[in-house]
């Protein structure tokens, strides 16, 4: 019985030597692969090539902005029906990017420009225009309609300046 309780008061403990060492040597391995790759002793793209690339870009001349105009379309308020019935509001309002030499013909055009916005956004459905990808469509649709009135070339861009539905 002596030896029994000799045994149960003796349990082997276990070595926290290999633990230890294993947490130094991966602190001291991540802090060299940090300072390999934070040195630019890895990863790091080739100076002579970076260097080049920068002194292309110093030596080319900033290309001019092409020559465009705004033309601004007056605020339109569209009177919308959903589906429930409830009449709702949109308001839309945009400029028209046209090359220069165009900007005048395209304010003559102003009157023909608010029909096909009017008639266009009337026709649209209110749940389509809820979609937050709607927008992407509506403008290229808007850009479609108006390059037709005012004749290919003429308006390069749609911009929105305000899309509100209330």
């Amino acid at each position: 019985m002596a030896e029994e309780e000799q045994l149960e008061e003796e349990p082997k403990k276990k070595s926290k030597l290999p633990l230890i060492l294993g947490v130094v040597l991966m602190l001291v391995l991540g802090g060299g692969g940090f300072f390999a790759v934070y040195s630019g002793m890895l990863f790091a793209p080739e100076s002579e090539h970076v260097d080049e690339e920068l002194a292309a870009l110093e030596e080319e001349p900033m290309a001019p902005l092409p020559s465009v105009a705004f033309v601004s379309v007056e605020p339109l308020i569209v009177n919308l029906i959903d589906t429930t019935g409830h009449g709702r509001h949109l308001r839309f309002q945009a400029q028209l990017e046209v090359p220069m030499q165009y900007e005048q013909e395209v304010i003559t055009l102003l009157p023909r420009v608010m029909d096909v916005l009017n008639g266009y956004l009337r026709a649209v459905d209110v749940t389509e225009l809820e979609n937050p990808s709607a927008l992407v469509r509506l403008r290229a649709q808007i850009l479609r309609r108006l390059q037709i009135v005012a004749g290919e070339g003429r308006v390069k861009d749609v911009l929105i300046m305000e899309f509100v539905i209330n």
